[in-house]
Formats: C-alpha cells, structure tokens, sequence
C-alpha cells in the first residue's frame, strides 16, 4: 500500500527539452538554468538553494523524466517515498527484473535480483514497496543507518510493518546481510522520531552505555515535554537535536523557535541531575558522543564494540554522503 503521506512533486521545477532543438539550445545556454541531466533543466538559483537529499531526489526526478518507465530501488526509491535519505547518493538506482546481471551506465545502477521486489506505481513512477525499499537498504548500507530507515517505516507502517519486514527477510534466497535484518529488525522502534535519534540509538548501544527509555514525557506547570532519551536510575536526559528545527526565513520566527526550545529545556531540567544535548555528526564522530554522555552521567553496562562503531565511517549512504534528509 502506498504511503498517504507520499508526495512525488520534484523539489525544482524539472524542463524537459531535446539539445538538438531551439529551445534545447536555449536552455543549454542560458545562465538561469543548470542541466540536471542530459535533455534535463532546472532554474539555477532555486537549484542552488537545494540541501543534498533534495538536489538528489531532482536527479531521481529528472531520469523519471526521460525514462518513464524507470523503476526505482534503494536510495531512489527512498526519496521518492520519503524514507530517510543521507546526504546526497552518488548513484541513481534502478531495478530490471528481466537482466540476469547488475550493471551501471554513468550514474545510474541497474539492480537485479534473485528476490523479486513487489513493484508499485504512483503518478506515473515506479518503485519499489516500502518493505521491500527497507530491507535492500538494510542489507547494503551500515547498520546504524539502515536503522533509521527501519525505524521511519516502523513509524509509517507500525507493529503490521515490522512483522511484514521480518517475513520478508526470512524468506529471501539472497543470503547477504541475513544477520543484519535480524537486527534491523530487533531494534527498529517506531518511537524514534528522527534519522539523529536511531543513529545515536545504535552508538549508544556499540559504546556499551545504558539503555536509554525514548521519547519520555514529563510535566511542570501544565506544560508536556517529550525527550529524546532519559536514563531513568541516573535521571539524565539526552537530546539528539537537528538544527533544522530553527530554520526559518524570518530571523524573528528563528528567534522565537530558539527561546520555545530555551524554555523547554529549563523545564526538562527540573526534573533531572545530567542534561546533554548532540547532534548526528557528534554521533556519527562517536568520540564526541560518548564524551558527553560520560561528563553526564550515564553508565557503561557492556563491553563497547568497535567493530560495529567502525561501520560508521561508510557515513551512511550505498554511495556515500554527509547529511540527513
């Protein structure tokens, strides 16, 4: 079933037109347009203003444009449908299930597979389902990061979804990554509310610091404030923030997002001994996490794993990025 939150608008207006014609000579020429990809335009200054994910999911647009027919996979069809996205992916990712073999022309991966991924089509794209999207991305990128992906189609698609997920990974013939979707599996929470908090989740867990409770509530006033994680026999609390939250145009609405999130942290620390706050490259960076969960108190209960926090440095993405949509 599709996602009713799904959304295919291109995040710039796409221009198709041919390089052999008038107006394909125009475009091609004119300093307020870029080309996306071959026969592919958009306005130049609004593709300027696009973060990473954003500038990736108009590539994924633009091959739409001149391959229709085109089925997305993995990365591409996870920012079609609106899963969490690092950075901007090298690759535009395709499926063909009539190829007996995987290959690659430029920057578009063609993908077979021996497990055959349900296929479905919305406003004339398609892609594969979110299970099957889930579970490709959970096998090739690095664990911490699949778990974000996990974690966003648990919110989506609840308890029915995971169990979806876990049959799927059961039953396929392609062994890789079988161990990993296991995990995926066991930790996917769907009360992790941001790509930030499933990494932090998982490098808090490979660090061997104590399990944290998410999205814990507390009251003062009359007024409900939801943390990211509490570390209830040390009463310290823990937020994995993303600076989006105070984006805005207008400097006075910046101002007034940043006094909300002002109050709001005297209030939580009311309840608490320890406070600390990070954010996904401290997470991603390991050392500065686990520096600021030890000056706040929260207790190492296992061995770390430094196999596991290694995997980290792939940063996330099939082709690398840097930054979280």
């Amino acid at each position: 079933m599709m996602p009713a939150e799904l959304d295919l608008a291109p995040p710039v207006p796409l221009f198709l037109a041919r390089e052999d014609d008038p107006g394909g000579v125009r475009l091609r020429n004119a300093t307020d347009l870029v080309r996306v990809r071959f026969q592919v335009y958009a306005p130049a200054g609004t593709w300027r203003a696009l973060k990473p994910w954003e500038r990736y999911a108009a590539r994924v647009h633009a091959y739409g444009l001149v391959s229709p027919d085109a089925v997305f996979a993995l990365e591409s069809a996870a920012v079609l449908r609106g899963l969490p996205v690092f950075g901007e992916p090298r690759d535009v990712h395709v499926f063909d299930h009539d190829r007996s073999t995987s290959t690659r022309y430029g920057d578009v991966v063609v993908h077979t597979s021996r497990d055959a991924p349900a296929i479905e089509e919305h406003e004339g794209r398609f892609m594969t389902s979110d299970p099957h999207t889930a579970l490709a991305l959970g096998r090739v990128m690095p664990p911490a990061f699949a778990l974000a992906v996990c974690d966003a189609f648990a919110r989506r698609h609840g308890n029915a979804g995971l169990a979806e997920f876990a049959a799927l990974a059961r039953v396929q013939v392609n062994p890789r990554g079988r161990r990993r979707l296991h995990w995926l599996h066991r930790r996917s929470d769907a009360a992790s509310e941001s790509a930030g908090e499933s990494v932090s989740r998982a490098v808090i867990e490979w660090l061997g610091f104590d399990d944290p409770e998410v999205q814990f509530e507390f009251r003062h006033k009359g007024k409900l404030d939801r943390t990211d994680f509490f570390w209830r026999d040390r009463r310290v609390i823990g937020e994995s923030d993303g600076y989006g939250k105070y984006d805005a145009a207008d400097p006075a609405e910046v101002k007034r997002r940043f006094l909300r999130e002002k109050l709001r942290e005297d209030r939580l620390r009311r309840h608490v001994r320890g406070f600390t706050r990070w954010d996904l490259a401290d997470a991603e960076r390991v050392t500065p996490l686990r520096t600021k969960l030890d000056l706040a108190g929260v207790p190492v209960v296992r061995a770390p794993q430094p196999a596991m926090l290694a995997t980290l440095r792939r940063r996330g993405s099939v082709s690398g990025s840097t930054f979280v949509r």
